[in-house]
């Protein structure tokens, strides 16, 4: 069998690998890029192989395509939305610019593999089903890219949210198991009031679960199809009707719900959208790389550092030092999170490059949404397996720090004020001293008095405990 066949386009001929569906823009994008070495996440692939499964079916209706192609062209398309022929797309993320080669790309493998259902070989002429004129009917790269983009980012949507769940339960888990455990707060990494690890923990649980709410918030834009502007906005070439029975299919085939756009011309202008949710990730992300930092502290040691709770023990720390154990899980997380961050700069100036009807950026706008979920849910899914629920508490380190905070002798300001409370607690850190040693020897209070004001986990629970005390 000959190692290559000849494909023509516009241009001329072009060598295509023997057994490749696609043709011969294809290979002109791989002669082109060979940037990176990346090819196209499966969420880019699915989102557009089923817009050309959509059309095909919308224009079959319309009687616009021969009925017996759009079958072949829907069958095609099913069997790459089953997850079959993803070794044909073969562009590099950094194309040609709006993701013409990607169109293409998807285009060439449909057509061929329809031609094959039909009955005809690769190498055979003639072949009844063309790649722009039937798979690509009524449609732009303009148009396509930005509905797959939205597309592919809904698709993966659940398996980001469901780790993000489990993450905040394993969380939420910790602040019950631990919601007895009275410990030093520390603002400024200096000593500051008690707080209970529980309560450290619940406020993780909180804030991942606030960052659920900020995404699903932000994919609920992204909603929104531009499908049917063509190549301006204009819908030049489509039917009428186009745009609201595709918008409709692809509802019914993705599953999920869609909407019509109010303005096919800022559809394809503006990447907001993509802009608004990959911001929600970058704040997801920052919030979770805080929460590993925080794990990391709290873990310090074991010997000379907080040693307040201890991670899991998943692997040796150290190809020196024997018996060292990192927390290797939250510094995966910490790098996980610093992608997405860089990943959301990218989309945004990708985004704002664009120029009047068309932004060309988006080939990277769809490869970074699309990796930095599939990071995240990653990441996440294994910081929480591997570490958040394997978390363990050290009560005795977390109790005996609390036990030689001096600023405990804020509860005690109400009694006798801020002042002579600093000059306790400067003497307890002086002279090694216990704070209600010093208040009973000055005569401040009485024993009794210190012990009920000083209690931690009522100091835990807010309000005002010297007056109580002092009642």
């Amino acid at each position: 069998m000959a190692e290559f066949r000849i494909e023509k386009d516009s241009l001329g001929e072009v060598q295509v690998p023997a057994s490749a569906y696609y043709g011969a823009q294809t290979q002109r994008a791989v002669n082109n890029f060979p940037v990176s070495g990346l090819k196209p996440y499966p969420a880019f692939i699915w989102s557009m192989a089923l817009i050309k499964r959509a059309a095909a079916e919308v224009h079959k209706d319309l009687g616009l395509l021969k009925e017996e192609w759009a079958d072949a062209i829907m069958r095609a398309a099913d069997e790459i939305l089953a997850g079959q022929h993803h070794d044909q797309f073969v562009v590099d993320p950094f194309q040609a610019g709006a993701g013409t080669s990607h169109n293409m790309n998807t285009n060439e493998v449909i057509a061929g593999r329809a031609n094959e259902l039909l009955g005809y070989q690769l190498t055979d002429s003639g072949k009844p089903i063309n790649a722009n004129d039937h798979v690509n009917m009524a449609q732009s790269t303009n148009d396509t890219i930005p509905t797959a983009i939205r597309l592919g980012v809904l698709w993966k949507l659940a398996d980001l949210l469901n780790a993000l769940h489990k993450l905040a339960d394993a969380l939420e888990a910790k602040a019950h198991e631990w919601d007895d455990v009275v410990k030093s707060g520390r603002t400024h990494l200096q000593d500051a009031v008690p707080v209970r690890l529980g309560q450290e923990f619940g406020a993780y649980a909180k804030a991942v679960r606030r960052g659920v709410a900020k995404i699903e918030q932000a994919a609920e834009h992204l909603r929104r199809l531009g499908i049917g502007g063509t190549a301006t906005g204009t819908g030049l070439n489509a039917h009428p009707e186009y745009h609201s029975r595709m918008v409709k299919k692809l509802s019914e085939l993705a599953g999920f719900p869609l909407y019509e756009s109010d303005d096919l011309f800022e559809s394809m202008q503006s990447h907001a959208d993509a802009v608004f949710f990959s911001g929600a990730l970058r704040a997801m992300a920052q919030d979770l790389s805080r929460i590993a930092n925080d794990i990391r502290l709290l873990s310090s040691g074991p010997t000379t550092g907080l040693a307040e709770i201890t991670c899991p023990p998943v692997q040796p720390g150290s190809s020196i030092m024997p018996g060292k154990v990192n927390p290797v899980m939250a510094e995966m997380l910490n790098m996980a999170m610093f992608h997405v961050i860089g990943n959301d700069t990218t989309v945004l100036l990708a985004a704002q490059a664009g120029q009047l009807e068309l932004n060309v950026m988006m080939p990277i706008i769809a490869h970074n949404l699309n990796e930095s979920m599939i990071v995240m849910t990653g990441a996440v899914n294994a910081f929480t397996e591997k570490c958040v629920v394997g978390l363990t508490v050290n009560r005795e380190r977390a109790e005996g720090w609390l036990a030689k905070n001096p600023i405990l002798v804020t509860a005690l300001n109400p009694i006798i004020g801020y002042q002579k409370g600093a000059e306790v607690a400067k003497r307890s850190l002086a002279e090694n001293r216990s704070i209600k040693e010093i208040v009973v020897e000055l005569g401040y209070m009485t024993a009794e008095e210190v012990d009920q004001a000083l209690d931690a986990r009522k100091m835990t629970e807010g309000g005002i405990q010297g007056i109580a005390a002092a009642g």
